[in-house]
This record gives C-alpha cells, sequence and structure tokens, in this order.
C-alpha cells in the first residue's frame, strides 16, 4: 500500500463512532463484579483469600480506577499527541488528507473514550462510595517510548513515534475484547469495553495501514535502525514495574498486619508475565508486524528472533 491508495474510513466513522451512536452508560447497582477477577490476580491468592477476601471489592475497585486512569493517560496524552499532529499536518512524516482527516476522527474518538471513563469514574466513587488511592502519574508506553525514540538517529523517531503507537493501539485492541467479553462483570462495564472496541478496531487498522505506507517506502538503511529499537519498546512497554507498584501501594490498605501485609506483597511480586514468546500479548502485537508488512523485512525479523521462537 502507498499513500496514493488510502481510501478513509469517514463513512464508516459516521455510521458507526460511539460518540455518534452510544448512549450514557451508567452504573448498576447489582452483585456483578466491577472488575474481573482474572485482572487482578492479587485478589486470587492463598494469603488475601486467607486473610482479606472481605477486601475484594475494594481492591476491584481501585483497580478499575488504575484502568480508568491508564486510558485516560494512554489516549489523551500519547495516541492523540501523534493523531493531532497528522490531523494538521505538523508531523514530520507526510500523509495525504483522508489519512489527515481520519486521524482526527482518531483524536476525537480519544477524547471521548477519556470523558466516558471519567464520567464512569465518578460514578463508580459516587455508587461505592470508594474514593481511588493514589494513581500513578504514568503508564508503560510514557517510559517504553522515549526508550525507543533515545536507540534511532533524530530524523528516524517520528517514524519510530508512529510505530510504537500503532504497536500499543493494536495491543489495546486485543486486551480491551478480553474485557469486554467477561460475563462476570457488570454490564455496564461490558458496555463501556465494548464500546471502545468499536471504535479501537477502526483505530487499529489505521495506525497499522499509516505504518505500512511509512514502511514500503522507507530505505533499507532506516528500517534497520527503526528494527533495532523494537525490543527495547517491547521489553520496557511489556513490564510490570508500574503495577507491580500499585498493587504494593493497594496492599497497605487492605490490611492493618504487617506480617500480612508482607505475604501478600510477596505473592504480588510473582504475578509478572515473562517477557518472551509466551507473553499473553505478544501475538497481538506479532500479527501488527505481519499486517504493517513490516515482519516482511529481515532486519525485523533477526531483531524480533527471541519473540518469534
Amino acid at each position: 500500500m502507498n499513500a496514493a491508495d488510502y481510501r478513509s474510513f469517514a463513512d464508516a466513522w459516521e455510521d458507526r463512532a460511539t460518540i455518534r451512536t452510544r448512549p450514557r452508560r451508567r452504573l448498576e447497582d447489582d452483585a456483578r463484579l466491577i472488575y474481573p477477577l482474572s485482572r487482578q490476580p492479587l485478589v486470587l491468592g492463598a494469603t488475601f483469600l486467607r486473610e482479606c477476601p472481605h477486601q475484594r471489592d475494594f481492591a476491584l475497585v481501585q483497580s478499575l480506577y488504575k484502568f480508568i486512569h491508564d486510558v485516560v493517560i494512554f489516549e489523551t496524552e500519547i495516541v492523540n499527541r501523534t493523531a493531532s499532529s497528522i490531523a494538521r499536518g505538523r508531523f514530520p512524516l507526510a500523509y495525504p488528507f483522508a489519512c489527515r482527516y481520519d486521524a482526527m476522527t482518531v483524536v476525537v474518538d480519544e477524547d471521548y473514550h477519556a470523558l466516558v471513563a471519567m464520567d464512569f469514574m465518578q460514578q463508580t466513587i459516587d455508587l461505592t462510595g470508594i474514593e481511588p488511592i493514589a494513581l500513578p502519574a504514568e503508564i508503560e508506553l510514557s517510559r517504553a517510548i522515549p526508550a525507543a525514540l533515545a536507540h534511532v538517529p533524530e530524523p528516524l523517531r517520528p517514524a519510530a513515534e508512529l510505530i510504537c503507537v500503532a504497536i500499543a493501539e493494536n495491543t489495546l485492541t486485543n486486551d480491551v475484547a478480553a474485557f469486554a467479553r467477561d460475563d462476570s462483570v457488570k454490564e455496564s462495564v461490558k458496555g463501556l469495553m465494548a464500546d471502545h472496541l468499536l471504535d479501537e478496531g477502526r483505530h487499529s487498522t489505521f495506525w497499522t495501514r499509516l505504518v505500512r505506507i511509512y514502511w514500503q517506502g522507507a530505505s533499507a538503511s532506516d528500517r534497520a535502525a527503526l528494527a533495532g529499537m523494537l525490543p527495547v519498546f517491547i521489553e520496557r512497554y511489556l513490564t510490570n514495574d508500574i503495577q507491580k507498584a500499585f498493587d504494593l501501594a493497594l496492599i497497605e490498605h487492605l490490611h492493618p498486619d504487617p506480617a500480612v501485609r508482607r505475604a501478600l506483597a510477596e505473592e504480588a511480586q510473582s504475578l509478572a508475565f515473562p517477557i518472551n514468546a509466551q507473553h499473553p500479548l505478544l501475538g497481538n502485537i506479532l500479527r501488527f508486524f505481519k499486517g504493517s508488512s513490516m515482519l516482511d523485512s529481515p532486519c525485523v525479523s533477526d531483531a524480533l528472533a527471541a519473540y518469534l521462537a
């Protein structure tokens, strides 16, 4: 695909974008979970089940708050930074008007997702009376993207930024899909995620197409330089350091006994997925590399050899 072949999804956006078609989601006061147990394994640990099972809902509510907070950071500070630059014709990589128009719909969608997330957080506070504990000031991408950009020459940093955002948007789509399918959680939470997913499916295609356009016109030397930063990005993106720090802070609110808190912390520290070919999000990332044509380049397959095993 080259820029001349790009076709806008403007009509699909007008017909199906959640900001055009979805009502406000209202949180139910029912017995269903507000956040999936599988997404906060701390509450499934032996120490938690033995010492503080009565704190399960508190832990799940706090985990929802972090998820919402992460969404707001991701969409307003990271995705929209790049999308807005493309839409306004200020991104160093030139794209035709159809791409720029679609980029502006991404900006609108992502700001709307952030607004809906903030509304849902306030509804949760009002219903449960549980205020959020201190939430992280950044997400993994806040660290991973600058680290990746530092590994390429200055002229290639816009392309590196584009690739990193595209990877993240493709990963998020599959992550939200799993959330939306979980029948243990409240219908409003599932609906919130399904709405988000409807837009993110379009976004993931958009970013993949933009990377494909760039990659097919990039020189061999530029491709090689960009391939070299991919392991750096993946390693920092898939780390759970920020989540572990949040879980440790959450544990401080769960039990008054320091010995119990230490036991909870030890269990929490053992919950990370290794960053290798078995990581649950890696399949989504590799599908992006295939769809964007990046994986067709030997320099990329060589750089990702450890994850392709």
